[in-house]
């Protein structure tokens, strides 16, 4: 503690992001502060402080700081470094929930319309959709509508067969040449129109349509353009009277009670409600102002940044715009809502946040015994030197040693990180041999540690080998190879879930009931789901490409007349002789070397 006391004794007097670390060296928090100095000491002030700051605080052992030129530098700094050590005491945001875009393919000569997950800027985007918002009826009503296209057909000089979609009256097929560029810019024009909320033109259309439909006694067709007609209504039921149509913004707020916080984000486009998100928080920022900066920072880091966000008062409004002005090059727009359809929108998001938080403590204290708290208890029930804060687990998977692949799942602080999953596929191996394509994995693995590479492999502090005592030596003697000490090691053997370690003679066996235990059966089933996942897929490419190719004498004219015949791989894996002479151009002694193929290498 002494040495706590000298260096705060030595903190600048500058802006810039201060990083806690433990007794083992684990980074637990990161923060930006606008002076260092003021803001690191208070956390060691004996004044009345929030309990999870209390919490932390306990475990500090020893901090750093970097300073920066301008408190902008530091919001930025900070948030790339929550996302490098995911600090147990930082908000961590999960990003498995991404909501649906519709963009316009803008830059391209006949520009199309897609649906997607990822913002890029090579285009127009519209969105997000949430709510019960069925994004693919809308893309439909799109093309039913203004026949603009949905396929990534490339359009050039050469003329084109017009495909289905022209037939039925949803394309106007510019890659046939049956448009000119200035007719299609037209419809493109009206799709953006309608994307921004002008709903009145395609209602009139649709309506048309579905009489016409009906006259002619096309029930089934009147009654899909009746669908599409009731989902523009509810869009419109979205829409917020008292607001500006033009309105583009997502409004955000925090509720706390000082242990945990939640955050509900609304969002509104073209003046309609789309939906909202909750989030449930651990923090332990001194105050609401800098949890609810960096979370605003961390959400647009994977969201696109609206045009304007509507927060409460307490909120670094000034610091957020000139951020998102040199971080991202947008210029957004801070509102702090006191009055009229913004504050009563404001409001309703305090309400939101509110209610979950009082729904969703017992969920987070769950929470924790499942994941930092079991990883707290395996330290203790394995007698690790050091708490598991990264975890990374390896499978192999493969069938009768065909298409090895290997997976490593990695899990922080008991939570899957799916950024940081790898998969290899297995190079060196020779038929189905566990132990050495366990081998294999690992020296690629480890080679990484000490490299430029280890920015983005870290250093876990415990691997986990799916099987039993045998694939933990094959294992261990890699380690050995690479004079690996401090990484822990182990296995869990999956038909009696024990765990053998390397220090022990005898197995390990935790109580079912144990959430330890339960936390390394999630972090194995993943690794064998991630592993049979890269299988499946290498599998697949590899029976719709390769196989066939791999068989001297069968081209690209035989390889197509043996899936017209058969339809799949598996067809003709499972085909006779005889069978196979009937595809067009496969005479017997290629038939006889195709079965033999198979025979041999599958």
């Amino acid at each position: 503690m002494r040495d706590l006391k000298e260096k705060l004794c030595l903190l600048p007097d500058a802006p810039g992001v201060y990083i806690m670390q433990d007794k083992d060296g684990v980074v637990i928090y990161v923060g930006k502060a606008r002076i260092l100095k003021n803001r690191v000491r208070q956390y060691f002030h004996a004044s009345a402080k929030p309990e999870k700051v209390l919490a932390m605080v306990e475990n500090i052992a020893d901090f750093s700081y970097i300073i920066t030129q301008t408190e902008i530098d530091a919001l930025a700094l900070e948030n790339n470094l929550i996302k490098k050590y995911k600090p147990k005491y930082n908000i961590l945001l999960k990003d498995d929930k991404t909501y649906p875009y519709i963009k316009v393919h803008t830059k391209e000569d006949f520009p199309r319309v897609s649906i997607t997950r990822k913002i890029k800027k090579d285009g127009k985007y519209f969105g997000p959709f949430m709510g019960g918002v069925r994004v693919g009826e809308l893309l439909d009503i799109i093309s039913s509508v203004y026949n603009v296209r949905t396929c990534t057909t490339v359009i050039n000089e050469k003329l084109k067969k017009p495909c289905l979609a022209h037939h039925l009256g949803r394309c106007l097929a510019p890659c046939a040449h049956m448009c000119t560029r200035d007719e299609y810019g037209e419809r493109v024009k009206r799709v953006l129109s309608f994307l921004d909320g002008n709903y009145e033109e395609a209602e009139e259309i649709l309506k048309e349509k579905m009489l016409r439909f009906a006259e002619n006694e096309e029930f089934e067709l009147a009654m899909e353009y009746r669908e599409k007609l009731n989902m523009l209504s509810k869009l419109k039921l979205k829409r917020i009277t008292a607001l500006n149509r033009a309105l583009n913004a997502d409004i955000i707020a925090l509720k706390t009670n000082f242990i945990y916080s939640s955050v509900n984000v609304l969002v509104t486009r073209v003046g309609i409600m789309q939906g909202s998100s909750n989030f449930a928080l651990e923090d332990s920022s001194l105050t609401e102002t800098d949890a609810l900066t960096a979370f605003i920072a961390q959400f647009y880091s994977s969201h696109e940044l609206p045009e304007e966000i509507i927060v409460q008062d307490f909120c670094e409004k000034e610091l957020l715009e000139n951020y998102f002005l040199e971080r991202f090059d947008k210029k957004v727009v801070i509102t702090q809502a006191k009055l009229g359809a913004k504050k009563q929108l404001l409001d309703m998001a305090e309400k939101n946040a509110a209610d979950y938080l009082a729904k969703s403590v017992d969920k987070i204290k769950h929470k924790n015994d499942m994941t930092k708290n079991a990883c707290e208890r395996l330290k203790d029930i394995l007698g690790l030197t050091k708490y598991p804060k990264r975890m990374e687990c390896y499978d192999i998977s493969n069938i009768s040693g065909v298409d090895k692949v290997g997976s490593m799942v990695v899990f922080i602080d008991g939570e899957a990180d799916r950024n940081s999953y790898r998969r290899f596929k297995i190079k060196t191996v020779e038929g189905a041999n566990d132990y050495a394509s366990h081998q294999e994995m690992m020296r690629r693995r480890l080679a990484k540690l000490g490299t430029d590479e280890e920015e983005r492999f870290p250093k876990p502090d415990l691997i986990v080998i799916d099987g039993g005592k045998g694939q933990l030596s094959a294992v261990k003697e890699v380690f050995d190879e690479c004079g690996i000490t401090d990484i822990e090691l182990i296995s869990l053997a999956e038909r009696e879930e024990e765990v053998f370690t390397l220090f022990q003679e005898e197995s390990i066996r935790i109580d079912h009931r144990d959430y330890a235990l339960k936390m390394l059966q999630r972090l194995r089933d993943e690794a064998h789901r991630f592993a049979i996942t890269y299988f499946r897929s290498l599998h697949s490419k590899r029976n719709l490409a390769s196989v066939l190719e791999e068989i001297d004498g069968v081209g690209k004219k035989k390889q197509k007349a043996l899936m017209d015949k058969f339809g799949t791989i598996d067809k003709i894996m499972n085909a006779t002789e005889e069978e196979l002479c009937q595809a067009e151009g496969i005479g017997k002694e290629l038939a006889k070397k195709i079965k033999a193929h198979f025979r041999e290498n599958l």
